[in-house]
């Protein structure tokens, strides 16, 4: 049995989400080794005052201590990443046992889950400055691989997926997915992808399965399917 799932609902995104309700500047930045590199701090004469990994009072939305380095499933906060497996990025949960084996590398920005709580939620924070990810320029990359058996022949495969916030100025349209979901569209009518999770779209799709004749790119936003400008 092939164990894929083309597009996961992940962890990262899939734990309560805290909104701001007016518009902020961008907290802190700090590399994976703590070192501010960028972004002001000061709001005119008021500072923010941002909490960070190293403090050691951050929690997860499960209520466990988020530290530096990997934690025992997987997760990196520091450096904005998850590598394991499938399983592991949902805790073990019993609904996945049939994907446990799959192996999962996710990889976010800082407006996806910041490294550090600026809002004093004692969380890190997401779409920070913004009330929604909407127009915020979050964006994840997800890079799945794992096998599986086809009339006696092991079969490898991979997948991977760029998703980003949609822009401000985008509105969805059809055609729509089985789960309702329509594609999203630029202001000037561009398809940028098709919507996931109401706020983003998928702007690139990368699947190489040599069993199943599937090879390469399988889908590029006709509005492009990089990071930047969204």
């Amino acid at each position: 049995m092939k164990k894929k799932m083309m597009v996961i609902l992940i962890v990262v995104f899939a734990l309560a989400v805290t909104t701001v309700g007016v518009l902020a500047d961008k907290p802190v930045k700090f590399d994976p080794e703590g070192n501010e590199v960028g972004w002001e701090a000061s709001l005119n004469s008021n500072e923010v005052a941002c909490t960070t990994i190293q403090d050691g009072t951050l929690k997860t939305t499960a209520g466990d201590l988020i530290t530096t380095g990997f934690d025992g499933w997987g997760y990196n906060y520091q450096a904005h990443m998850f590598n394991g497996l499938y399983c592991d990025s949902y805790r073990d949960a019993a609904w996945c046992q049939p994907y446990k084996d799959i192996d999962l590398i996710m990889k976010w920005n800082d407006a996806w889950i910041s490294n550090v709580d600026c809002d004093g939620d004692e969380k890190l924070d997401r779409h920070y400055g913004f009330p929604s990810y909407i127009g915020s320029e979050a964006w994840l990359t997800n890079h799945q691989k794992g096998e599986y058996e086809l009339d006696g022949q092991i079969c490898k495969w991979e997948y991977f997926v760029k998703i980003v916030a949609a822009p401000a100025d985008a509105y969805v349209a059809a055609p729509y997915d089985a789960q309702d979901n329509g594609t999203y569209y630029n202001s000037d009518g561009i398809e940028i992808g098709a919507q996931i999770w109401d706020a983003f779209a998928i702007i690139q799709q990368v699947e190489n399965d040599a069993c199943a004749g599937i090879n390469g790119a399988q889908y590029i936003s006709p509005d492009h399917p990089g990071f930047g400008g969204w």
